[in-house]
């Protein structure tokens, strides 16, 4: 790590953003041009949900990835939530535009299938987290900034309730994800209370 951290720091975290608005595009025109199955959107929904909910798994996992492994992705935490909250809106997207189409069944199907009422309770909690993800915002609530964005651990977790409810039958991979997440957030945890003890 001491290696690949020197390359980390000269990376711009506009690369960041660059490299991940690439992938949406390019499963958009997977899918317009027939290379998504014979269920498209159904492909591009499941496919922006994932790579969002990595994203968020990802941006819990910086701090204990440079705490236990030595990897530093300090300077890219923003970069990754911000990403994750991109992912999360085409999600919702090309559930409303492709998927549903008709408006008034929008608040039916919130109201009548549980994983999405949870996925759109995960997506309004993180909506202030994406809105107040400047510098403008960090100085202007101070150290409310911090307990705001604490959200995000109840947001990851209705992420992978969400995708856990959504599949049919036994999987494994929406519990494997579930079980990342569970381990994140006992680290998180642990950290606490060493702070409380000392």
């Amino acid at each position: 790590m001491d290696r690949f951290n020197p390359y980390l720091r000269k990376l711009p975290v506009w690369a960041v953003y660059l490299a991940g608005v690439l992938p949406p595009v390019l499963w958009l025109w997977m899918g317009a041009t027939g290379r998504l199955g014979v269920e498209p959107i159904s492909a591009l929904e499941h496919k922006l949900g994932e790579a969002a909910l990595q994203l968020l798994i990802l941006g819990l996992a910086v701090t204990p990835l440079r705490r236990y492994l030595g990897l530093n992705l300090m300077k890219f935490r923003r970069a990754i939530g911000v990403l994750a909250f991109f992912y999360l809106t085409m999600h919702l997207l090309v559930w409303l535009v492709l998927d549903v189409q008709v408006p008034q069944q929008i608040w039916a199907d919130i109201v009548k299938r549980p994983y999405i009422t949870v996925g759109m309770a995960g997506f309004l909690l993180l909506l202030p987290l994406a809105l107040t993800s400047n510098n403008f915002s960090v100085r202007r609530l101070g150290p409310k900034w911090r307990s705001l964005h604490r959200l995000v651990y109840v947001g990851v977790v209705l992420g992978g309730l969400h995708y856990v409810m959504l599949v049919k039958g036994f999987q494994i991979e929406p519990l494997i994800y579930m079980a990342i997440i569970a381990m994140l957030l006992l680290l998180r945890l642990q950290k606490q209370s060493k702070r409380q003890a000392a």
